[in-house]
């Protein structure tokens, strides 16, 4: 609630708040209103120690004051006060499970946007630093929005077997701050949700919502933090985002465009400490157990490395004007003047760079291959929100900045899951060979060998193995083009003759007919759809071209038979695809 200082023993919070040069937290969450609280009102000191650290009301000393002097027992009153399980039952003899004996009472969520958008906050005039401070908060409000709707369950009985929606959302208190243990530029917010919701019984009752529910979703709603964020930069300071690989063999991450690459290396010193802190783990891992960590211990060894080079929280307290200032003078020290007073300049002139280069039109047959085809080599067995945090990330990419539609990435996922995934369990799926690969099961052998490619890290290997979908998917809908454009040659045509007999008239009619109905489905991205049209489309053609010979034969056999000149060679040309010119469009959803 003091940001990194020390707050000194006797001292206000407000005080020492003011003093170490954070703002004080704000209530959020749409559960608010059931304990007569309002967005944006003040966490106070005695709000937080009642309902963040005892589980009870954050008003819970007016309303025992009330049951009081109504005649109640301190315990009646006290009780009346409790949001759900009193935490004394945890320290009760009864509690078996060692777990219960610490309440858990609150869920810290910390949000924080790239390191780019964290070094034009810090180096930038005040105009955009407030800017980025409200598509933080925008970006933030969006996603705990989410997380109440989509994600947040309330859960009861034993073992919680028993789980709904909650009834009026959650109780967030939010408090922000600006720099990270090393010093240096780290605007982020601590969400500190309360454990507490109503059930929806209509009765009032307060339970405890599902950790674990939330706890699987916290990718997805850090991937779509993230969306939020470059989206709303994009429209208000008009920036481009463009991927950066951050460590050999993992995930890029999405920066903004045109700041220098050296000022990621000032801000991001934790990041160089962990660095070269985890080679000497690394080593000890591979001494002890004879072969190199899998991705799970890798983090978990990057974790240990974190917090052995972990230094201590400042106890000098500044200001946030005071903490700016310094930040500018030591990029000035490092870059020199012109690195840090032309970042506006640079950021503005990259952006028309990438717009002139990128189009942002999202296909969302091809972004359901390519999820699947990520999370199946990531994962093997993968449940709905791993597809969601990777279309989140699908998105990002392709859009670099761009407003999305509401609900595309559930479009998508749903997408994936329909046409590309099967069951695997009772609640897990995987990828569908056979829905990848409709027309030969053995071309398989394009996802094995590379996972088994054991040179290769895992990310490199769902990149490679995603973008070998892709160029499929894409062959086979221009095979699908180029190949209906050939079936209207079906009857040869005299070398030099008019287009005047009956015969001639009915053939060009079926070949204008046919041409109608190959360009009315070019427009069309379903593979399924586009096979089944293709189909008709040539039993349309072989009844046109059986009506047209029997029409040939009634006429011969009534006329006698006659000369016909010898048919001229025929060289089926495909068709042309159109070019990219003025009318191409460069934004949407196809």
């Amino acid at each position: 609630m003091v940001g990194d200082g020390h707050r000194p023993a006797g001292k206000p919070l407000r005080d020492a708040q003011d003093e170490a040069g954070v703002p004080p937290g704000i209530w959020k969450g749409q559960g608010l209103a059931a304990l007569g609280l309002a967005a944006g009102d003040v966490v106070t000191e005695r709000q937080a120690e009642l309902l963040l650290g005892e589980g009870r009301h954050p008003d819970a000393d007016r309303i025992e004051r009330e049951l009081l002097d109504a005649g109640k027992s301190p315990a009646q009153a006290r009780r009346a006060t409790v949001l759900g399980r009193p935490i004394e039952h945890n320290k009760s003899p009864e509690t078996e499970n060692a777990k219960e004996r610490s309440p858990w009472l609150a869920m810290d969520l910390t949000f924080r946007a790239p390191s780019t958008a964290q070094i034009a906050w810090a180096l930038m005039d005040d105009a955009t630093r407030r800017v980025l401070e409200l598509c933080e908060d925008i970006a933030r409000d969006k996603t705990l929005a989410w997380v109440e709707k989509a994600v947040a369950e309330i859960r009861w009985g034993s073992g919680g077997k028993h789980r709904r929606p909650v009834k009026d959302g959650l109780i967030v208190a939010v408090f922000r701050h600006y720099e990270s243990r090393a010093a240096k530029p780290l605007l982020h917010d601590h969400a500190v949700i309360s454990i507490r919701a109503q059930r929806p019984d209509g009765k009032g009752t307060w339970g405890n919502f599902s950790a674990d529910s939330m706890l699987e979703h916290i990718v997805a709603a850090d991937t779509l933090f993230t969306l939020y964020f470059m989206e709303e930069v994009s429209a208000r300071l008009g920036w481009a985002w463009e991927p950066r690989e951050v460590t050999p063999g993992r995930r890029p991450v999405l920066e903004i465009a045109g700041i220098d690459q050296r000022l990621i290396g000032w801000q991001s010193t934790r990041r160089q400490q962990i660095a070269d802190a985890l080679p000497i783990l690394i080593a000890d891992y591979e001494e002890t157990h004879g072969h190199p960590p899998g991705e799970r211990v890798a983090k978990a060894l990057d974790r240990q490395a974190a917090d052995r080079t972990r230094p201590p929280k400042r106890k000098v307290p500044r200001s946030l004007s005071e903490l700016r200032d310094g930040w500018r003078q030591s990029a000035i020290r490092a870059f020199g003047a012109c690195t840090v007073y032309r970042l506006a300049e640079r950021v503005r002139a990259a952006a028309v760079a990438v717009w002139a280069r990128v189009r942002p039109v999202v296909d969302i047959a091809l972004a359901a291959v390519d999820i699947t085809a990520v999370v199946y080599v990531m994962r093997g067995a993968f449940k709905r929100h791993h597809l969601l945090a990777e279309a989140r990330r699908h998105l990002a990419h392709i859009l670099r900045g761009r407003p999305h539609e509401p609900g595309l990435d559930e479009h998508i996922v749903q997408t994936a899951v329909d046409d590309y995934t099967r069951p695997a369990g009772q609640t897990m799926m995987t990828a569908d060979l056979r829905a990848l690969y409709p027309n030969d099961f053995e071309d398989q052998a394009v996802i094995r060998p590379l996972t088994r490619a054991r040179s290769a890290s895992r990310y490199d290997k769902a990149r490679l193995a995603a973008g070998a979908l892709t160029a499929r998917v894409n062959a086979v809908r221009r095979s699908h083009r180029l190949g209906s454009r050939s079936l209207p040659h079906t009857v040869a045509v005299a070398a030099g003759a008019p287009l005047r007999s009956m015969r001639d008239r009915g053939e060009a009619r079926a070949q204008r007919a046919i041409r109608k109905e190959v360009r009315d489905q070019e427009q069309m991205t379903d593979l399924a759809t586009m096979e089944e049209s293709r189909r008709v489309i040539e039993a349309v053609a072989a009844q046109m071209a059986a009506k047209l010979r029997d029409g040939m034969r009634e006429r011969a056999a009534a006329h006698g038979p006659r000369l016909q000149p010898a048919p001229a060679p025929h060289t089926q040309q495909p068709g042309v695809q159109p070019g990219p010119g003025p009318d191409t469009p460069t934004g949407g959803v196809r």
